[in-house]
């Protein structure tokens, strides 16, 4: 390619006398006499540096969001192609290296179009356009009159006077507006081509080029015929001035315009989040210009979204559904669709997180972000159903229970407070009589889960989900028992991370740190030192238990996702009337959450269930986490004693046990078989009478 270098070194021609271009400026039509032009304030010729967006960042750095009044990433010209300013320079500006800021000469064309043709064509240098652009406060370009012309002359002929050609030509690039939000190279390579400026082809370069004269009408992704036309124009111009061969101008032209598919946010409701975050730290990133790196893995926070959208999608289509089919909104209809009633669209949350350190790794707010911003992750509060019974056995086992105790599946009638009876069925509305604890949980049995909670006392329960990080208040009563009482599912999730890491609660995490534009840290999240908030053994047996529900209990629909290979353990849950319907659960490395629901709570059909909906919807984000690697394993804290028995009586196993019902049972120390009898025998002996 020819050097672009040529035209830089073009020597300067002599400039009409500025008195010249004022008496010139009456021939303009419409224009009236030139008037003396206001004193200059000083600024209107310095570069500013423009409002940059808050970049957003997954934790391997990718960008997943940005924040901000305007959507620009500043860039060094020198990191560009050649070609990529020489585009601009061709059809904005043709003489930009060798005029002082003002291009008289083509002042003069312009007069004579006026004058000959009868037609008014601009004149403004690239120096002028970035006077404008830059100072809008102090040259009004919408402003038609001489005196702002000379203004905006005066000053950019100082601005020339400071800046040399590569400073003013960046800041240009870096300045004006592509369309649709996007200010700048950078932002535009990536909005319109999926890459950053410094990887742009030729071809690719001339779009661009092509776009400040109106942004709207050759948006190379809505109009590519009216973009390549004005593109080759662009090229042949570049030839035509000695930036480029005429091979290389007609190569170009031949070419394509081929633009990648806007693509939104991957993480839309994160960027929401630590916008807050930092902003209630003090850190003003909607002003631009900070870096934001998040706890977020672009891959599964995409495989999260997709799963949640394609799984609602799919449960729009069965027999029975309730709510109207709601397709997924794209991009260019997203206004027309928040217009349009969405009441009845069924939707959901899903939340994925470390169980360690609290990192969220995904959280989806909705099935579409374009149609409702409504964050239900974070602020959504839903009852758990069943989901919530995990932290009713919790307490249970940590008073000393065993999870093959014999416990009664019956019918109950409860007295209330207020005089009412309280009678918990079941989804069956059958019982099974007496059966081992480890089984109740299984099957999810309601009446065993409240017999549980009015033993314990369910100011205890109540007190074990608070110290696992349930900040949600809790309403003392039967009911709360199986998932009565409204929850976040953040918070719920990460609660549940407290089976996963040995008793310890974790806060959710979405902040690593902030950086400014300098890249010094100017915020990091201060996090309380970990609690304890179960005996390791109690958040062992109950995982452990809770492993059984995913095997063969009510969340086996997830297996036909996830590979045996990864142990999962988790809890289903279902609301009265099948309106909310839950899966949390986790695996050695994550803790994982779905929920789906209307907004407004309605029934989602008959029969809607956590394992048949929400399940499957978690197996998916499960197994899209893990790929083909493999999983960790569980090890039993010290003080757990293994035992084998028969999964029918609950009994040690003995020779007569078939092997299909062999399993191994862990005790805390002192509650296995022939260790001093805790006073559990109350449930041997029947259900609790009120």
């Amino acid at each position: 390619m020819r050097s672009s270098t040529a035209p830089h070194e073009r020597s300067r021609t002599s400039f009409v006398s500025p008195s010249w271009l004022s008496l010139a400026l009456v021939f303009l039509p419409g224009a009236i006499a030139a008037q003396a032009a206001p004193a200059s304030t000083g600024e209107a010729w310095q570069i500013i540096a423009p409002a940059q967006a808050t970049l957003v960042l997954a934790r391997d750095g990718s960008l997943i969001g940005e924040l901000g009044r305007e959507r620009r990433i500043n860039i060094a010209l020198r990191s560009l192609p050649k070609y990529v300013g020489n585009a601009f320079v061709a059809v904005e500006d043709k003489r930009f290296y060798q005029h002082d800021g003002v291009d008289l000469m083509g002042v003069a064309g312009a007069i004579k179009d006026a004058v000959t043709k009868g037609n008014l064509r601009g004149a403004s240098t690239i120096t002028q356009l970035l006077v404008g652009n830059m100072h809008p406060d102090l040259i009004d370009r919408r402003d038609v009159s001489p005196g702002r012309k000379l203004r905006e002359q005066q000053a950019a002929r100082e601005m020339e006077r400071h800046y040399n050609k590569e400073q003013i030509l960046e800041a240009f690039l870096n300045q004006i507006s592509f369309g649709r939000g996007a200010y700048g190279i950078e932002m535009a390579a990536r909005q319109f081509f999926g890459k950053g400026a410094a990887e742009l082809t030729l071809a690719e370069a001339a779009s661009l080029a092509s776009m400040p004269k109106s942004p709207v009408q050759y948006d190379p992704a809505r109009y590519p015929d009216r973009n390549r036309t004005r593109r080759n124009t662009v090229l042949a111009l570049m030839a035509e001035q000695g930036y480029l061969t005429a091979a290389q101008s007609a190569t170009a032209q031949r070419e394509l315009v081929r633009t990648v598919t806007t693509t939104r946010s991957p993480a839309p409701w994160v960027v929401d989040v630590v916008r807050v975050q930092a902003e209630r730290a003090g850190i003003m990133v909607m002003q631009g210009g900070y870096r934001i790196h998040t706890t977020i893995d672009v891959a599964l926070q995409r495989a999260t979204q997709q799963a949640l959208s394609s799984g609602i999608d799919e449960i729009e289509t069965r027999p029975g559904f309730r709510g109207q089919r709601c397709a997924r909104v794209a991009g260019d209809t997203a206004i027309a669709a928040k217009t349009a009633k969405v009441a009845a669209c069924l939707e959901g949350a899903a939340v994925v997180l470390d169980p360690t350190t609290g990192d969220v790794r995904a959280l989806v707010g909705g099935r579409d972000y374009a149609r409702s911003s409504f964050n239900r992750a974070v602020d959504g509060n839903r009852q758990p159903g069943s989901s919530f019974k995990a932290f009713v056995y919790a307490q249970a086992i940590a008073e000393g229970l065993t999870a093959n105790a014999m416990v009664a599946d019956t019918a109950l009638r409860i007295r209330l407070d207020n005089g009412q009876f309280y009678s918990p069925d079941n989804a069956d509305n059958a019982f099974l009589g007496a059966i081992t604890l480890r089984e109740a949980l299984t099957k999810s049995r309601n009446p065993v889960a409240v017999q549980l909670a009015l033993a314990v006392g369910m100011d205890s329960v109540i007190g074990l989900a608070r110290r696992a990080g349930l900040r949600a208040p809790i309403a003392p009563y039967p009911s709360s028992a199986l998932g009565a009482s409204v929850v976040q599912p953040l918070d719920f999730v990460a609660a549940y991370a407290t089976f996963d890491n040995g008793g310890v609660a974790v806060e959710p995490r979405f902040i690593l740190r902030v950086e400014d534009r300098t890249g010094r840290t100017v915020f990091t999240p201060q996090f309380a030192p970990p609690r304890s908030a179960m005996d390791p053994r109690v958040a062992f047996i109950m995982r452990d238990m809770l492993q059984d529900v995913v095997t063969r209990g009510t969340a086996t629909a997830l297996r036909k996702f996830v590979p045996s290979r990864i142990p999962v353990a988790g809890k289903t849950g279902t609301t009265n009337d099948n309106t909310d319907v839950w899966f949390v659960g986790m695996t050695p490395e994550l803790v994982t959450g779905v929920w789906i629901g209307f907004d407004k709570p309605a029934m989602i059909s008959p029969g809607a269930v956590g394992g048949t909906l929400a399940a499957p919807i978690a197996g998916q984000i499960i197994a899209a986490a893990y790929g083909s690697r493999t999983s960790g394993a569980w090890t039993p804290p010290p003080g757990l004693v293994p035992v084998e028995l028969d999964r029918a009586s609950g009994r040690p196993s003995d020779t007569t046990t078939p092997s299909e019902r062999r399993y191994i049972e862990w005790f805390m120390a002192g509650t296995e078989p022939g260790a001093p009898v805790w006073p559990w025998s109350l449930f041997r002996l029947g259900p609790i009478g009120y």
